[in-house]
């Protein structure tokens, strides 16, 4: 079957479908920043509060980012900082929770 192939015009990392996805970018970019910091600060026992209330943030904008993404290198890197951010969380509610 001859298909016509079109030019990948598009130079985003998340957008593969060629249209610009603002808000999920940002989001994506939000919850791996977020995760990250979660991750890295879990291994501190006296930083819990700080990887604990930024991983339920980055949990949160990680579900949303997932609801409503569009591509699935955006859902690809929205897993990735949900699993930083969730192992960041249990690992700080495990030393000491959300309020010390």
């Amino acid at each position: 079957m001859a298909q016509a192939m079109r030019p990948q015009s598009s130079i985003s990392l998340f957008s593969t479908d060629g249209k610009p996805h603002p808000l999920q970018d940002t989001l994506v970019a939000v919850t791996l920043v977020l995760g990250i910091v979660a991750f890295v600060t879990a291994f501190f026992h006296n930083l819990h509060l700080l990887s604990s209330w930024t991983g339920l943030i980055g949990i949160l904008t990680g579900a949303y980012g997932q609801f409503i993404s569009a591509t699935t290198r955006e859902r690809f890197a929205l897993i990735v900082g949900l699993g930083a951010a969730g192992v960041g969380f249990y690992l700080a509610m495990a030393h000491g929770g959300l309020f010390g």
